[in-house]
């Protein structure tokens, strides 16, 4: 059987340098859409229903363990009163502030840098 390997190790790259990984889009994406499921008191099944799919699908989504098609997430979007702009809008800025704490505690990282630059 063959071996699947990844094509970029990030957890092996990140040790070896020595820094905490960044999060991937579909972690941040997840995380804002459960604060916004949560924020209106809803359950995975109400914001499942009305976005045409599963909730087990929707959990998997909201642990970042799913990325999905970009119909689905402005399906959730709808679903969750929400634009895509403003759903977007809101990972790339909680994606930005997780860059800027990876920055602050590793100051010679190529995030750091970049940033600086």
């Amino acid at each position: 059987m063959a071996e699947v390997t990844r094509l970029y190790p990030r957890e092996r790259e990140v040790a070896r340098r020595g820094q905490e990984p960044e999060p991937l889009w579909r972690e941040v994406l997840g995380s804002r859409l459960r604060a916004l499921r949560t924020s209106r008191d809803e359950t995975l099944a109400q914001t499942a229903e009305r976005a045409g799919i599963s909730p087990q699908y929707l959990s998997e989504i909201e642990r970042g363990r799913k990325e999905p098609s970009s119909e689905m997430i402005a399906a959730l979007a709808g679903a969750l009163d929400t634009t895509l702009i403003d759903l977007t809008t809101a990972v790339a800025q909680d994606l930005r502030r997780a860059a800027d704490q990876v920055g602050a505690r590793h100051p010679g990282s190529p995030v750091a840098l970049a940033m600086a630059a």
